[in-house]
């Protein structure tokens, strides 16, 4: 069965991922407590059904800590199981909840000896939260969704679960550095030496992928220089993250306004690993 799990800080976009796996056919469940996900799994494929996603919060948090030891068994009983962290920076939380004027689900749980009249604030919901899913944060793949518009998000989920089954995904993700580095990077790498083709007022309008960028950028000696130098240290490490299970590793590429170098950058790389490994291209600051 096609297992996807999704997980995360609430108001991150688990909902916006889950309708997205129901309209390509996925079973969805949400709020489902972890101790019920095998009897779930044995029920659904009874039924004949070959694909299913949970979303798993911290509201189940008594059982979160086997979520771990589920997960591994549902994968070597032969499932394709692909888990999904959803997180974003706690001033985009804020100005998410203050806009859906919806309450935080933590919100509504009361601490030993707590008058019901002084619950927690959404901040301290937030680090809470964060605090409990800490654990199980790293059981996949990271999304910081604090830039991403739904519809971003959307595609982004959809790239995920197209993927098949794989030792590890690349994912190579461009960025502005003025807008924040990515939560999800695992690797950050910084572009902002190359020459800038945004000040050529011919290239300004253009981006990474167009060709005229990327002729400017390839005469740059630098540019050359430099790709060569992340594209060894990938090579050199990836063998490592490989043996030690990981499942993903997001190498992230930075620029000033995440247009130009580090589209280029991100394109190059991608273009150079995909003929030999899995690989996911995303740009963060691209409609």
């Amino acid at each position: 069965m096609r297992i996807v799990l999704l997980t995360g800080i609430s108001g991150s976009g688990k909902s916006v991922a889950l309708n997205v796996l129901e309209d390509t056919g996925y079973y969805c469940v949400d709020n489902l407590p972890p101790a019920l996900l095998a009897s779930l799994v044995d029920t659904l494929i009874q039924e004949g059904l070959e694909a299913l996603a949970v979303a798993v919060d911290a509201r189940s948090s008594a059982s979160l800590a086997g979520l771990p030891d589920d997960v591994k068994r549902l994968r070597e009983q032969g499932h394709d199981v692909k888990v999904m962290f959803l997180t974003a920076n706690t001033h985009s939380l804020v100005a998410r909840f203050s806009e859906t004027r919806r309450s935080h689900p933590l919100s509504h749980e009361l601490r030993p000896g707590q008058n019901p009249a002084s619950r927690r604030t959404l901040i301290e919901c937030i680090l809470e939260e964060r605090e409990r899913l800490a654990p199980i944060e790293k059981l996949g793949h990271v999304v910081d969704t604090s830039e991403l518009s739904a519809n971003k998000l959307r595609a982004w989920v959809k790239d995920l679960v197209a993927i098949e089954r794989a030792p590890l995904i690349l994912f190579f993700e461009s960025f502005a550095f003025k807008l924040g580095v990515p939560l999800d990077a695992d690797f950050v790498f910084d572009v902002r030496a190359l020459p800038n083709p945004y000040y050529d007022l011919t290239l300004r309008p253009l981006n990474g992928r167009d060709q005229p960028v990327i002729d400017f950028l390839n005469a740059q000696p630098s540019a050359l220089e430099l790709f060569k130098d992340i594209r060894d240290f990938i090579e050199k490490w990836l063998p490592s993250f490989k043996t030690d299970n990981r499942s993903y590793l997001t190498v992230a590429v930075g620029c000033t306004g995440g247009q130009h170098r580090s589209v280029y950058m991100a394109e190059q790389l991608a273009a150079y690993f995909q003929t030999s490994e899995k690989v996911v291209l995303r740009h963060r600051e691209q409609s």
